[in-house]
């Protein structure tokens, strides 16, 4: 599977007919392209192409004689930004990868900019989601997940059932707006998927880690995803009191709906689902986790018979819950959960 668009530093000086000898020449000849201007002004002190193939496919080319805003561990001097979902000239090969945030900031503020127009081009509707625009953007404009993460807002509605595509998209656009999980974006938003497959419960159980972090946060816990633990694996979450300074570790599991099971009893997929979870990571790191187990996917005539059941998950404390498109969530705990949720979670107190 494809991994998400970064840039590609090249540490060598470029100049307007090496960029078209040595990236515009091979892209025209392997898949036909266009090369031409920007269609932003591009960062001070570079010059810069845009390429569009006829596979739909684009790449972007910025390079500078002094590269003074450097990412980690470069070195300065003349430099080269590649960003694209399209094969790599052999000239870039053996070049060093970096994040949106690693890159300069001018150069990933502007690549960002042309990426974003060309993204509200195809998909018009996603103007209207900044936040989420803006945060998968390294999904949706990936080499190969492109159609698929996007299909998933679009076509369904972001993992939430009888659902419209505004309610799901809107639900982690609010999610998105406080700003809480802009520094680990690449990492959250990576668990979107960047594969060409359709994986519907992949992208799911991926929003439930959103979810999980909107109850923390709303919650006044500060979040602090993907924390390694001493036996090798890692854990969703670490949850801080910022008054207290009192640390607690989550991890996160999203049940699928009987639709999706060869079981028709959505209390024993609540069951199977937690089983597989504490059976192996939460069983080999020997307590301190609290379990949430996330029922969204569930339509609501499902959600009713485990709310009424209220079935134990094969682990203590744990909070089960759904959340709704509009923002409310309902849920219950077993065993003695040491955070708060009240007020956030209706039925934990």
């Amino acid at each position: 599977m494809a991994q998400p668009l970064r840039f590609r530093r090249s540490p060598d000086r470029w100049t307007a007919d090496r960029v078209r000898s040595q990236i515009g020449r091979p892209l025209d000849e392997n898949l036909g392209a266009i090369a031409g201007d920007p269609w932003f002004a591009p960062p001070p002190a570079y010059e810069a192409r845009r390429f569009d193939m006829d596979d739909g496919s684009f790449a972007l080319f910025c390079w500078t004689d002094d590269d003074a805003d450097l990412p980690p561990g470069a070195d300065g001097g003349p430099a080269g930004y590649w960003l694209g979902n399209t094969e790599t000239p052999s000239e870039l090969w053996r070049t060093d990868k970096y994040g949106f945030d690693e890159a300069p900031y001018p150069v990933s503020r502007w690549a960002q900019r042309e990426l974003l127009a060309g993204l509200h081009d195809d998909e018009p509707w996603l103007a209207d989601y900044p936040h989420v625009s803006w945060y998968f953007l390294p999904v949706f404009c990936s080499k190969d997940g492109a159609e698929t993460s996007r299909a998933f807002f679009r076509d369904h509605a972001a993992g939430f059932p009888d659902a419209t595509w505004e309610a799901g998209t809107g639900f982690v656009e609010e999610t998105l707006r406080p700003g809480t999980l802009d520094d680990h974006r690449e990492v959250m938003a990576g668990k979107l998927g960047t594969s060409a497959s359709r994986d519907l419960v992949r992208m799911s159980a991926a929003i439930a880690e959103f979810t999980a972090a909107r109850i923390l946060t709303d919650a006044g816990y500060g979040v602090t995803p993907e924390i390694e633990v001493t036996t090798g694996h890692s854990l969703d979450f670490r949850a801080t009191d910022p008054e207290t300074g009192a640390s607690h570790l989550v991890e996160v599991t999203r049940p699928q709906p009987t639709a999706g099971r060869s079981a028709n009893d959505p209390v024993a997929a609540v069951r199977d689902t937690a089983e597989t979870k504490t059976s192996g990571q939460l069983a080999a790191h020997a307590g301190g986790v609290t379990l949430f187990v996330d029922c969204s996917s569930f339509p609501a005539d499902e959600w009713k018979a485990v709310r009424e059941a209220e079935p134990a998950v094969r682990h203590k404390p744990a909070v089960v819950y759904r959340a709704e498109p509009d923002g409310s969530i309902e849920g219950y705990r077993k065993g003695s959960v040491p955070l708060d949720l009240s007020g956030v979670v209706d039925g934990v107190s």
